[in-house]
């Protein structure tokens, strides 16, 4: 866990989420745990609390975009990078646009 300041703010940020800031932020010494617990005893505002969401944003409407894992053989796998390549998208992008147009298709 580290702390970093925004806006004069003291901001904990969990250690899942520092596997690539740690760089930036601050250990918690016993200086800023106090500073915290002070903090948190005066209360929060939770109505000026920022929401703060980790991963990518949501592919759908719901804000929910369930995961799809699929294995495939090595040789479909590598022309699927190259096309992904070739077309300047992603491989799950690709991999989405097959999926649906065979659901509909089907259908």
């Amino acid at each position: 866990m580290a702390v970093e300041r925004h806006s004069g703010e003291l901001v904990v940020i969990h250690a899942m989420a520092l596997r690539e800031k740690y760089r930036k932020g601050y250990e918690l010494t016993d200086e800023i745990i106090d500073e915290l617990a002070e903090e948190a005893e005066r209360g929060y505002d939770l109505k000026k609390a920022k929401r703060v969401t980790f991963g990518r944003p949501s592919l759908g409407a719901a804000g929910v975009s369930p995961r799809v894992q699929v294995r495939v053989d090595p040789e479909l796998a590598d022309a699927l990078k190259a096309r992904a390549r070739e077309e300047h998208r992603s491989v799950s992008e690709i991999a989405r646009t097959a999926l649906r147009e065979y659901v509909e298709r089907v259908a």
